[in-house]
């Protein structure tokens, strides 16, 4: 088995380290966990230019032609750098499903605009019941002449403030839990009706409520069937959880080096506090858990890029990634020991990443209770790769 990148991904993941190791110095990540915009639009224009933004999307849409796994090489080193751009939400959660689901006029209009760094795009589709299944969504899309009125809310919405469009999950009528009803509207945040509340995790990250009151928009919008929209949520869902290991991937790298190095030259009764065994063990326990990270998350990575059945691989990275990505940093932080929590330094900056991207597209827990339904349903034999399975994405 061979587990190695491709010379093309090598040059990229040394590209982008590269650049921003250079252009996105942690004061910068701290900069814009203040600044209301979240982002210098510098950087942006930049990281346009390099042609990260049209990675995964077909060359004659202004897109560089690679795969989800190309991408998620790229996330890795954006998680390493904590980079300040919205580049999950506009490629992963607007772009990729623009690609697939969208009709030729909805590619033609919306991809160039995101490879060129013009649009950034969100997707809203957590809401107060807190769950990622067909269930959870409860806003509703209900007839009104020509199109359809929008009414509920969505939370945790990453960048709507600067948001040009969101993908919103909405129920055209009750399906149940087998997501029957369910359509994806593309919605201008800017349109009468919609409201925008700030929300403020432990990240710091820029995230929001967004209320929608009696929204008007046409079938037009509609991503995908009208009333056949939940495999544009499912599938989305995979390159999210995908895509944010990736990024934990990258963080706990980051952490595990800086930890090291701090063990290295920090003295303490005449001695490095790195030649200590509690603190080798530490080292080692985190070096463990970040190559664990990284096979089990490029596995997922692998399979969302094939287009492969994943819902029991799904469950198990999102499950380990993200409890494993809070640990890890936590046990940084005590190799620094209590200046590890002090804003000025960087090990604080991951540990609350590390946390407050837990719940996000399913918790540990969710995904436990996946992997267990999963078992139960084999001892019986029944199939759950095909698709069909249980889970927060079947």
């Amino acid at each position: 088995m061979d587990f190695s990148f491709s010379q093309e991904q090598e040059l990229l993941r040394k590209t982008a380290r590269d650049f921003l190791q250079r252009e996105c110095p942690t004061d910068l990540v701290r900069r814009m966990e203040e600044d209301d915009r979240g982002y210098p639009t510098d950087l942006w224009r930049k990281i346009a230019e390099l042609g990260w933004l049209g990675l995964p999307f077909p060359i004659a849409t202004g897109g560089a032609g690679g795969t989800f796994l190309d991408l998620a090489a790229l996330l890795e080193e954006v998680g390493r750098a904590l980079a300040p751009a919205p580049i999950f939400s506009t490629v992963v959660l607007g772009g990729l499903p623009i690609a697939e689901f969208g009709t030729d006029e909805q590619r033609a209009f919306f991809l160039p605009a995101i490879a060129s760094g013009d649009a950034i795009l969100s997707f809203g589709m957590l809401e107060h019941r807190g769950s990622y299944r067909p269930e959870g969504i409860r806003l509703t899309a209900t007839h009104d002449g020509d199109g359809f009125r929008l009414n509920g809310t969505k939370i945790f919405v990453e960048n709507a403030h600067i948001a040009d469009h969101l993908l919103v999950s909405a129920r055209m009528w009750s399906g149940g839990g087998d997501g029957a009803g369910v359509t994806v509207f593309i919605v201008d945040p800017k349109a009468p009706g919609v409201t925008l509340e700030p929300l403020r995790p432990l990240s710091l990250e820029k995230q929001w409520e967004v209320t929608f009151d009696g929204v008007k928009v046409t079938e037009e919008q509609a991503l995908g069937t009208v009333g056949a929209g939940w495999p544009v949520v499912q599938r989305t869902l995979e390159w999210a959880v995908a895509a944010q290991c990736a990024q934990a991937v990258g963080g706990a790298q980051a952490v595990l080096e800086m930890a090291v190095e701090y063990a290295k030259g920090r003295v303490q009764f005449q001695r490095p506090i790195g030649s200590f065994q509690a603190i080798q063990h530490h080292a080692a326990d985190m070096y463990s858990d970040v190559e664990t990270m990284r096979l089990i998350t490029y596995e997922l990575a692998w399979l969302v890029s094939e287009g492969r059945p994943c819902a029991e691989e799904l469950a198990v990275a999102k499950t380990w990634v993200s409890s494993a990505y809070t640990r890890m940093t936590r046990m940084g932080i005590q190799i620094y020991g209590g200046i590890g929590m002090a804003k000025e330094m960087d090990p604080q900056l991951y540990f609350r990443r590390a946390k407050a991207w837990e719940p996000l597209f399913g918790g540990p827990d969710e995904h436990r209770a996946v992997l267990a339904e999963t078992i139960g349903a084999e001892t019986i034999g029944a199939d759950t790769r095909n698709g069909d399975g249980p889970g927060l994405s079947a």
